[in-house]
């Protein structure tokens, strides 16, 4: 539904629009989110013609502050912005480049929403703060920008931290994508050879009448299984998936124990940890560096690292924190999430003042060890699954020539 609003914001202006909700309490949400006051709001009707076909979806419109845009078109306004607002340009005259400059319906929508709300005295954190699409983390750094007057290095800022971020997602990806592609592959191996390949044989081997070798018996067999009872075998699949997915969202021992079981798996688990650590640091450091507070840090820092046992570890290094636990200590009770190095350089920081720099070297350490170990897995697992691959593949073709030999026999 659509709703036409007044309101007043922080500064004691007025702003009328229009916002998409499903009802006028939360029309009035997110509103208030947007730091503005509601003084007056009626619903309008709004006809299909009216919906531009980018807005439409299963369930109807869809509100500009719902929209999420891909990594790179985010990169690209953060760019644009550093560059626009260091040469001198206007905050105004800036988001005017930009929206006359964009194609993306989408981006468009969002350029035009926050540029409209700048005119209404509503400040630029505040503005892109009322989008899903960016997270907390660049917000609070736009926002000490604005408050230290640099907002142009605020986005340059943003601009490295989300580069990092990409190319450490992507690393990550690469890295578990790899070792999946080869047993999906020798899943499918199997599959073909018992589905495609053994039932042509099966009708000459009985023709013969003669007994089988153990081992083919045992391929005919789990080829007889799989085409009578394959879709079983899906469902069940399928079903496990579920299961796994729903006690990992609401079991939190399930959640836990599945979590470290990942970290201690030898060389896949050193891969996702170091990614971890490299993507925790990295963005600490950033926000440290951008005058963030400590606590502000942690909290944004723990919400990039996707492993739950090690937000979990961050959740109860941030409670101490609070209570005035130095932080190295607090990470010191955890050496599954964090090692001795880590939490050695912590303490350095802490101690010298110097936090900002010592999460920045060791981010680009732990990158680099990173990198290292996943070549280390991608070198130990080429070897190892061409030899399993050699082995399903030789264990069926000695199963269909012991077959033959026995024919051979009958026949002669």
């Amino acid at each position: 539904m659509k709703y036409q609003y007044v309101a007043i914001n922080d500064k004691n202006r007025k702003y009328k629009s229009e916002i998409m909700a499903n009802s006028m309490e939360e029309a009035k949400n997110l509103i208030e989110q947007r730091g503005m006051r509601v003084q007056t709001i009626t619903e309008v009707e709004i006809s299909e013609d009216e919906v531009p076909i980018w807005q439409r979806d299963i369930g109807g419109t869809k509100d500009v502050h719902d929209i999420k845009l891909k990594d790179k078109k985010m990169l690209a306004f953060m760019h644009q912005m550093a560059l626009m607002i260091k040469s001198g340009i206007s905050l105004s005259v800036a988001m005017e480049v930009l929206c006359d400059a964009e194609k993306d319906k989408n981006m468009l929508r969002i350029l035009q929403e926050i540029t409209q709300n700048l005119y209404n005295g509503i400040t630029l954190s505040q503005a892109i703060g009322a989008f899903k699409t960016f997270p907390t983390v660049y917000v609070n750094i736009i926002q000490t920008g604005e408050a230290n007057g640099r907002l142009d290095e605020a986005f340059e800022k943003c601009v490295n931290l989300l580069k990092k971020e990409m190319t450490l997602r992507g690393k990550l990806v690469s890295a578990m994508v790899y070792p999946i592609f080869l047993i999906v592959l020798v899943i499918a191996m199997i599959i073909v050879m018992s589905i495609v390949v053994l039932p042509a044989f099966k009708d000459l081997f009985e023709s013969f009448d003669s007994e089988l070798p153990v081992m083919t018996q045992m391929v005919m067999g789990l080829s007889d299984f799989l085409v009578a009872y394959g879709w079983v075998v899906v469902i069940v699949v399928i079903a496990l998936v579920f299961v796994l997915r729903t006690l990992y969202a609401r079991s939190y021992n399930f959640c836990m124990w599945w979590s470290t079981t990942m970290l201690k798996i030898p060389i896949i688990g050193e891969v996702l940890r170091l990614n971890q650590i490299s993507r925790f640091a990295n963005m600490m450091a950033t926000l440290t560096d951008s005058g963030v507070n400590i606590l502000s840090s942690l909290e944004l820092s723990r919400d990039v690292v996707s492993n739950k046992f090690v937000a979990d570890c961050l959740n109860q290094v941030i409670e101490d924190v609070k209570i005035g636990t130095p932080m190295n200590v607090s990470m010191g009770r955890y050496p599954i999430a964090f090692d001795a190095m880590f939490v050695s350089m912590i303490r350095v920081g802490e101690e010298s003042g110097m936090l900002g720099d010592s999460l920045r070297k060791m981010a680009d350490m732990y990158e680099e060890q990173a990198n290292d170990a996943t070549n280390r897995m991608t070198d130990a697992m080429t070897p190892a699954m061409t030899m399993i691959i050699a082995g399903v593949v030789g264990f069926f073709v000695i199963a269909i020539v012991q077959a033959m030999f026995g024919m051979y026999d009958v026949i002669g």
